[in-house]
């Protein structure tokens, strides 16, 4: 049935209009990229934008081109993505734990729930200078901020999603006699696959905050660290190329997880 309705002449010019739909989107956000770098690129070779305060995309190319040839840039790369991930795992992890057990007691959850609202609404990185007093700095602090910044959202969300399972199916799968544990990784866990794949998503962005403003404070290496140095020593090629590196990290992390989830999405759909 499902190969019939796939060669059907309405079902293929659906694809194409599809396809064409997304070239069209990759062009238009190609276009839009390009045409910010020329307009910032001419508009410092005329005036209109200062260079000193703003840099301009040839000058922080050339200082990218530096820091490729002597290697520097790999050092700092690689300390900031070992923080990011092993923040991103620590903090991804026991965050789903806790809500595993959050949603396994409903005693527990009423209990911790407004402790867990509060951490999540304090601003994190008003907390980084202390947990840095209290861990150490170097990599050991800023993975603990990195943790710090994701743990919250990853279990006021996890349980949220836990939560809000069909409770019919729930109630079928005990009338069979289903045990809690059953129903967790039979049901619940399976049924929320795409939601943790987005909370890893959203995990990306706010670890990489950690991380950063961890290196702003307490670090000698890292991405935070080649940013705020081109701050104090008023190199704003450096600090944009900081952050140009930083959004191709990030970027590459996040399509990543999408193209993992797409082939997911394959799979789950031939399965059906």
């Amino acid at each position: 049935m499902k190969k019939q309705i796939n060669g059907t002449p309405g079902y293929q010019k659906y694809l194409k209009d599809r396809k064409k739909e997304a070239f069209n989107i990759h062009f238009l956000q190609i276009f839009l990229l390009v045409a910010f770098l020329i307009f910032w690129e001419v508009g410092a070779q005329l005036g209109f934008i200062d260079d000193f305060l703003f840099s301009k995309p040839s000058a922080v190319w050339n200082i990218l081109v530096k820091y490729v040839s002597n290697g520097e840039i790999f050092k700092h790369l690689g300390i900031s993505l070992y923080e990011t991930i092993v923040g991103l795992i620590i903090g991804t992890c026991s965050g789903l734990f806790i809500a595993i057990c959050l949603w396994w007691s409903e005693k527990l959850a009423k209990i911790f729930d407004p402790f867990l609202v509060v951490l999540n609404a304090l601003p994190k990185t008003a907390l980084a200078p202390i947990l840095i007093v209290w861990v150490g700095t170097g990599v050991k602090g800023i993975v603990v901020i990195s943790i710090i910044t994701s743990i919250a959202v990853t279990i006021l969300s996890a349980y949220n999603y836990f939560s809000t399972v069909d409770e019919d199916k729930i109630k079928l799968m005990k009338s069979f006699g289903a045990s809690k544990f059953q129903i967790l990784t039979k049901l619940v866990l399976p049924s929320n696959t795409s939601n943790m794949i987005n909370l890893l998503k959203i995990n990306i962005g706010m670890v990489w905050v950690g991380v950063i403003v961890g290196e702003f404070i307490a670090s000698r290496a890292g991405l935070g660290y080649l940013i705020v140095y081109g701050g104090q020593v008023f190199n704003l090629s450096l600090v944009m190329m900081g952050i140009l590196v930083l959004a191709i990290c990030t970027l590459l992390m996040y399509q990543l997880l999408g193209y993992y989830e797409k082939k997911l999405k394959k799979r789950q759909g031939a399965n059906k």
